[in-house]
């Protein structure tokens, strides 16, 4: 398991969203990065977490910002997620396969539940991690203390 460290250069990655399209972390260089952790699709405050990366969509978009959602879901999941919850703009990445890998490397995977923390981490437009933070797994993540970050 991995650690990741405020100011350390983000770890690469490659996943799929909930279409299938392969989203490489470097290939968004240039613009902040939200990846929002939530344990698991189906679930209440994972849902809202999600949907108020939807609802701030145009907010992140002036901040030159993007947000993936990112759980141990499958993408046929949380392509389905997705469709009930709404959601047609934010990418929904599945960290399936190699199971929770991208947890690991960034050390809030939950080895004994088989999960993610519910964790917010912000990468700047040099790749570099400017915010870490863990939540309790039935606290939804204040979304304006995100935007703070994002706006400094």
């Amino acid at each position: 398991m991995g650690t990741i460290k405020i100011n350390s250069a983000a770890k690469d990655f490659n996943l799929k969203d909930q279409d299938g399209t392969e989203i490489r972390l470097s290939s968004l260089k240039g613009k902040k990065i939200l990846l929002s952790f939530h344990p698991l699709a189906w679930t209440k405050v994972c849902g809202e977490q999600m949907k108020a990366l939807e609802t701030n969509l145009a907010r992140f978009e002036e901040l030159n910002a993007v947000a993936l959602g990112m759980s141990v879901d499958t993408v046929p999941s949380k392509k389905a997620w997705a469709k009930e919850l709404g959601i047609k703009n934010t990418k929904l990445l599945s960290d399936f396969w190699p199971h929770g890998k991208v947890a690991g490397l960034y050390g809030i995977f939950r080895e004994k539940e088989g999960f993610s923390e519910r964790a917010n981490i912000i990468i700047d437009e040099n790749g570099k991690v400017v915010f870490l933070k863990v939540y309790p797994i039935a606290q939804l993540p204040d979304l304006e203390e995100i935007m703070k970050v994002l706006i400094d």
